[in-house]
């Protein structure tokens, strides 16, 4: 069952807190459905979380804050732990670098890159891959990938782009309202000033020249300046930091993007998409 399940692949972050909750319950001399009436949650959820069978989401680890943080903010801070503990091995270590990137470009030849994504067309390609996951698990997923997206107001501002093959927004996961809704909010999201999004043609390459044929990429810059390659492809990553190999990258890219259609003609395609649908 997925109690049992849970207890057994605990992370150490899930332990830690686990363990925490614990001892701060007991020194404010409280029980488990005392704590549970103070944060709105049932005896059965905290003796869980206490437990490792389900560990704390981030608005239980809020209330915990308030009601046993002691003001410390020691619940708040392992937001950031828990939150990483959901993420795929392969994605962890890109992943702590994208919470802090001062730049972020993406380019994708198959799906809307995780950062845009709307939680259902997240939920659809979460809980349609293979091999299937259990529900609770698509739902874990589908909640760390959105809050990823609190790098959009975070300060100091990231610069973030993401340029998209043409084959991506004609490309439905769940259902057509499902990519509807997602090519909404990429129209939504492609106003922020902080935010580029732009259409790579399909054909591109009757031009002559299409420097995204060799498949999607990631480069980030991080607080010390440092620029960095992610590539993924079948559940495995690599993460680039020779200088050479990065500079190969992003000059790569920026002919990507230099290809792509501007910032007007790229949402014009994406709206004429949405009306073909």
């Amino acid at each position: 069952m997925a109690s049992q399940e849970n207890k057994d692949r605990a992370s150490t972050a899930a332990q830690l807190t686990s363990d925490i909750v614990r001892l701060l319950r007991k020194l404010a001399g409280m029980t488990q459905e005392e704590l549970a009436k103070q944060i709105g949650y049932t005896g059965s959820a905290v003796s869980a979380l206490e437990t490792g069978a389900q560990p704390a989401n981030e608005k239980m680890l809020d209330r915990l804050e308030g009601a046993i943080g002691c003001g410390m903010g020691i619940f708040t801070a392992a937001k950031k732990y828990v939150r990483l503990d959901k993420y795929p091995t392969y994605f962890k270590d890109f992943a702590r670098l994208e919470q802090a990137a001062l730049t972020l470009c993406t380019y994708e030849t198959l799906l809307v890159d995780g950062l845009f994504q709307t939680q259902e067309y997240a939920r659809a390609l979460i809980g349609g891959g293979y091999p299937p996951l259990p529900d609770y698990l698509v739902e874990e997923l589908v909640e760390a990938r959105m809050a990823r997206k609190a790098i959009f107001d975070r300060e100091p501002t990231a610069l973030i782009e993401m340029v998209l093959e043409e084959s991506v927004v004609r490309r439905p996961f769940g259902s057509w309202d499902i990519l509807r809704g997602q090519l909404r909010h990429l129209i939504e999201v492609s106003e922020r000033p902080n935010v580029s999004i732009q259409v790579l043609p399909m054909d591109r390459g009757l031009r002559g020249r299409n420097a995204g044929a060799r498949g999607p990429m990631k480069l980030v810059q991080t607080p010390e300046h440092r620029m960095m390659v992610y590539l993924e492809v079948q559940d495995t990553s690599n993460l680039i930091s020779e200088p050479a190999d990065v500079t190969r990258h992003f000059h790569r890219y920026t002919k990507i993007r230099e290809q792509s259609l501007g910032r007007d003609d790229s949402m014009a395609l994406i709206e004429r998409v949405m009306g073909e649908l």
